[in-house]
């Protein structure tokens, strides 16, 4: 069977509860068509490049799919009738990824470059690479 990855983006009022229910009910329409969920993916609540129906920020979640095209076609039909989806998007792909995302992986990395701080910058002090702190009155003399 063709293999696809499904994004869709939920309202952003809407609680992770009723994002994860959005989630189940895709996968509930496409294995009811003998279709298989192979991996979801809840990528959390991102900000847009630019407003969709007066939302600044969306829910992600990714769906890898292993159905025939009719699945497909329903999961689109029964997606765009709901209120709750702002936008989707279905892709067919040679093969599905093992593993985590690159979404995921990205998030992953931001984390590891933080070292593990979350929030946390460092004071100059803490940064071997920068010098001591040069104040307006050490530029006066130049």
């Amino acid at each position: 069977m063709p293999l696809y990855e499904h994004v869709f983006l939920a309202r952003q009022d809407l609680a992770q509860a009723q994002v994860d229910a959005l989630a189940e009910n895709a996968t509930a329409i496409i294995e009811s068509n003998q279709g298989k969920v192979t991996k979801v993916e809840t990528w959390g609540l991102r900000s847009l490049a630019y407003k969709i129906a007066k939302n600044r920020k969306a829910h992600y979640v990714m769906l890898n799919i292993d159905a025939p095209a009719g699945v497909v076609a329903e999961l689109e039909r029964q997606t765009q009738i709901n209120e709750d989806v702002i936008r989707y998007m279905t892709v067919r792909v040679d093969e599905l990824e093992a593993g985590p995302s690159v979404m995921m992986r990205k998030g992953d990395r931001e984390r590891e470059r933080r070292g593990g701080r979350d929030g946390d910058r460092p004071d100059r002090g803490d940064r071997p690479d920068r010098g001591p702190r040069r104040d307006r009155a050490d530029f006066d003399g130049e």
